[in-house]
């Protein structure tokens, strides 16, 4: 077993640690304060091939991985972890696309992706219907060689800015109640911003993570070729979709991970300065066991990340590995929010003032245990594998 990065990887963590350091450290707190989305920052990770790593390179990536895209969030949380989750929405919305779709869609959302010349945004959260997504009501009803799609979506991150969207809407109802007719009567599609109907209804307030806005997005009326329906298959747009969500989530535990090792070391730098009785408060063995406690939990949160990415990279990434990927994003998430906490605490009340980035990241943090499925909807997949002998312990 090598624990050992590969030279390819290392390449790829180095890139985004310069340019974390270069061009998104200097704008962190900016980007908090005002709530505008990056452009530079963007264009950054177009420049340096980042914004491609997951896409295979017959489309126009590097194809370096999941594993790749992890590094390189880590490395740019630790500094911003609305610019990590810029990065990550170079394979959300993109992996459905690379799990069903067919050539053509694959090259036209693949090569649009990696060059930065389009973005996208991933769109499955409804009013009504946020962990059970099974049973959305968003509707596409065929008209011809077209579809009609009908519905509101929430909390989209990087709505605003999306050239396209991936929309799951129901085709199927047998008649039935959309919670009647579940997950299998769901399709997913790739529906341009640009189109007729389509409106972005508001943009939210949000607590932290605010260089990257989050939409409210409407759809009346809006007319999709059929040639957009992802695979041209009615019926699998919830597989994709959960597939699209097991395999991100490693990254989403990246995020937590970076994040947490930016608050610990930030803090670590102002315990060895700050005085008090006498001496750096760093000699003070109540705070050395709090760093302690934090980096034992940084690297196991690490460790599973690496794993669960990985994993993903393997394809070991459908319903019967889904736990894994729970772990490692469940546990580097919470993480992230304890090391936070705790860092701001060994600053004191400096540490609760905005002249210093920890109250940014104990807010950044604190969306990560939502976002992509929740704390709770990890551990039911988790308790489901163990129940259904999917995870054992010989």
């Amino acid at each position: 077993m090598d624990f050992e990065l590969s030279e390819s990887h290392r390449l790829i963590q180095q890139t985004a640690r310069r340019v974390s350091k270069d061009v998104i450290a200097p704008r962190a707190a900016e980007l908090d304060i005002t709530g505008e989305y990056p452009q530079d920052i963007f264009q950054a990770f177009a420049d340096t091939g980042l914004t491609g790593l997951t896409i295979p390179t017959e489309y126009g990536g590097s194809g370096a991985g999941m594993l790749a895209l992890a590094l390189a969030v880590e490395e740019v949380a630790k500094y911003c972890c609305a610019s990590g989750l810029m990065l990550l929405l170079s394979a959300l919305p993109t992996q459905p696309v690379m799990i069903g779709g067919d050539e053509k869609q694959k090259q036209w959302i693949g090569k649009g992706i990696a060059s930065g010349e389009i973005k996208g945004a991933f769109c499955l959260t409804e009013p009504n219907h946020g962990s059970d997504a099974g049973n959305l009501e968003t509707s596409a009803k065929k008209d011809g060689d077209d579809y009609i799609i009908n519905g509101e979506k929430m909390y989209i991150s990087g709505g605003t800015v999306a050239d396209y969207i991936i929309c799951f809407a129901r085709t199927q109802t047998n008649g039935a109640s959309s919670a009647v007719a579940g997950p299998k009567g769901i399709a997913a599609f790739i529906v341009e911003t640009n189109s007729p109907g389509f409106k972005v209804a508001g943009q939210d307030r949000k607590m932290g993570v605010r260089g990257v806005p989050t939409a409210d997005i409407v759809l009346e009326d809006v007319r999709v070729p059929r040639e957009n329906l992802i695979g041209g298959a009615e019926g699998q747009g919830f597989n994709h979709a959960m597939m699209t969500l097991n395999s991100c989530r490693p990254v989403v535990g990246a995020r937590g991970v970076g994040l947490a090792e930016g608050a610990m070391t930030y803090a670590l730098e102002f315990a060895r300065q700050r005085e008090a009785f006498g001496k750096p408060i760093a000699e003070l063995q109540a705070i050395q066991f709090m760093f302690a406690e934090m980096a034992i939990a940084i690297e196991a949160a690490r460790l599973l990340v690496y794993q669960g990415a990985w994993r993903v990279d393997q394809g070991l990434y459908s319903r019967e590995h889904a736990a894994y990927l729970s772990i490692a994003k469940a546990f580097a998430t919470e993480t992230a929010v304890k090391v936070s906490s705790d860092a701001l605490q060994v600053l004191g009340a400096q540490g609760y003032m905005m002249d210093h980035p920890l109250e940014r990241h104990y807010r950044d943090a604190r969306q990560l245990m939502i976002v992509e499925g929740t704390s709770q909807v990890q551990r039911v997949v988790i308790a489901r594998a163990l129940l259904e002998r999917e995870l054992v312990y010989p």
